[in-house]
């Protein structure tokens, strides 16, 4: 079978996910790409470049599968000669309807944003099967569309809810987790050294650093014994809060920053002990399964998708409830070296790792093409 990748914003977790989607499968896919910049007018004009692209190689595959960043509505206008027979299917890795906008985004405080979501809605309606990578995803997207339709002006059609949630499914980020194995270190005593904290998402907005380094600097006030490894991808716009940690934590950050290679990654990884997650947003938490896998405790809010990475049985031990819970939580992970069995959590998420969906994947793309 050949299957067609679309990927107007090819950078970060999107591609990887496609590159790791060509290494695994069964199947041979072929990646049409954009560099990963400028996400809004990728969203607006990356379908036009690529249906151009389309129309000017020789593939001709057995289905269309398109990354949430394309309008899939305009490509399979632009190409109907070729496509006009073929299924389709779209990956949604994040949507533009529940996707937390920035307070200081320009598009946001002119009411100019709602146009991001219609692009989601019209390909959701256009794509034979809708692909989101959790349920909670695929609950907020569906679940938000009422309140989004109700915003335009007539004609509604609050009837094509019905119609997208028929069509969607859930099926999980795939995550090459085996490959942080290669960096796990040798056993050794290490109860002496202070606990290591660990922070691995992006410096931006939506992961809500603000409630993170709150909660640290309540610590530090009080005499906890804790260091912090800042990693994650950094925006300058988005440093304000990292900047401020580095003067007030001091000699307490033994990271800062990106790491420079993926080993180096690992190792940090592999070495922390706590990860205390405040995000307002994530529809699957890439960087957490991570850690996870890597036997870090994580401490996360009940909501959004991490549920769906700790048994349930677990769930009153590593979830929190609200700020004061998150804070008192944090500080008995700090003073209590007893840990719960961590690789109980490590055998939970590896369900994410390749060896196990890549089988769920082919399976899912033969059943799209035979209906």
């Amino acid at each position: 079978m050949e299957i067609t990748l679309l990927e107007p914003f090819y950078t970060g977790s999107h591609a990887a996910w496609a590159d790791e989607l060509v290494r695994q499968s069964r199947h041979q896919i072929n990646v049409l790409s954009l560099s990963g910049h400028n996400w809004k007018w990728r969203m607006h004009g990356g379908a036009v470049t690529l249906a151009r692209r389309y129309l000017e190689c020789d593939q001709t595959p057995d289905l269309i599968l398109a990354s949430d960043m394309l309008d899939l509505s305009t490509f399979l206008a632009l190409t109907r000669k070729k496509t006009a027979h073929l299924p389709t299917a779209i990956y949604f890795h994040e949507n533009q309807l529940t996707y937390p906008w920035s307070p200081h985004d320009l598009a946001s405080r002119e009411k100019r944003d709602l146009h991001y979501g219609f692009i989601n809605y019209s390909s959701a309606l256009s794509a034979d099967t809708l692909l989101f990578n959790s349920d909670y995803h695929r609950e907020a997207f569906t679940g938000d569309l009422p309140r989004f339709l109700k915003t335009l002006p007539d004609h509604n059609e609050m009837a094509s809810i019905e119609t997208i949630r028929n069509k969607s499914q859930v099926l999980p980020l795939g995550l090459d987790l085996q490959r942080f194995d290669a960096h796990r270190p040798e056993q050794s005593d290490d109860s002496n050294r202070p606990p290591l904290i660990l922070w691995n998402h992006r410096w931006e907005y939506d992961k809500n650093p603000q409630e993170f380094f709150q909660a640290l600097y309540r610590l530090q006030d009080e005499g906890g014994n804790f260091e912090v490894a800042l990693l994650g991808e950094s925006f300058a716009n988005n440093a304000p809060p990292f900047l401020e940690a580095k003067r007030r934590l001091g000699k307490r950050i033994v990271q800062y920053g990106y790491a420079d290679s993926f080993a180096d990654y690992a190792r940090w990884l592999w070495r922390a002990d706590i990860l205390p997650v405040t995000s307002i947003h994530d529809f699957f938490g890439a960087s957490v399964v991570q850690a996870i896998y890597c036997q870090t405790l994580p401490l996360l809010p009940k909501r959004l998708a991490y549920p769906e990475h700790i048994p349930a049985q677990h769930h009153d031990q590593f979830f929190y409830t609200d700020e004061d819970d998150f804070l008192s939580r944090l500080r008995n992970l700090l003073t209590n070296r007893r840990s719960p069995d961590k690789n109980m959590l490590r055998n939970f998420v590896t369900e994410y790792d390749w060896e196990t969906q890549i089988t769920q994947y082919d399976t899912l793309f033969d059943r799209i093409i035979a209906s």
